[in-house]
């Protein structure tokens, strides 16, 4: 007599196959994931980039001064950063997975290369000898925003088209 039906060994086959589908589905997810972070993190940067270039070309609404770029000094408090870079959207400032933009959007401390975590952009405005402008008194004549992306580790540089 015969039964119709899977054997144990066929339906094996089959939970392993699906198996090795679900875990490369996995890994696939996981990098699609962390590639769409860095995307976030480039789009981020450049927005923040533009509103510099902005800042530069037209200076604050009671400026009469223009083609500078902040100081470090501005970088206090969100509204202070909002003050200078006017229709900045928040989310700019903010690195995918922090609710805080001001744990982000950091000033530089030093004029050496920086080393940013993947949930900060550090600014670091230059005088034309190339030292860290720190007041607002000081003409920053250039500036570096650096970053980390978390696919390949590496710190990046994004600068300004006035410089």
């Amino acid at each position: 007599m015969k039964c119709k039906g899977f054997t144990i060994i066929e339906l094996a086959i089959v939970i392993a196959i699906m198996g090795i589908l679900l875990v490369l589905g996995v890994v696939n997810l996981g990098g699609s994931q962390i590639n769409a972070r860095d995307s976030e993190r480039k789009a981020d940067v450049e927005s923040i980039v533009l509103h510099l270039d902005a800042f530069y070309d037209s200076g604050m609404d009671t400026s009469t001064s223009t083609g500078r770029y902040p100081s470090t000094a501005f970088i206090t408090n969100l509204a202070n950063v909002k003050k200078f870079l006017r229709d900045i959207d928040t989310k700019s400032l903010t690195a995918p997975n922090v609710s805080d933009p001001m744990t982000t959007f950091k000033a530089a401390t030093t004029n050496n290369v920086q080393n940013p975590s993947i949930s900060e952009y550090i600014y670091q405005p230059l005088k034309k000898d190339n030292t860290l402008c720190k007041n607002e008194t000081e003409e920053c004549r250039k500036f570096k925003i650096y970053y980390k992306l978390e696919s390949d580790g590496l710190v990046y540089t994004a600068t300004g088209k006035n410089q």
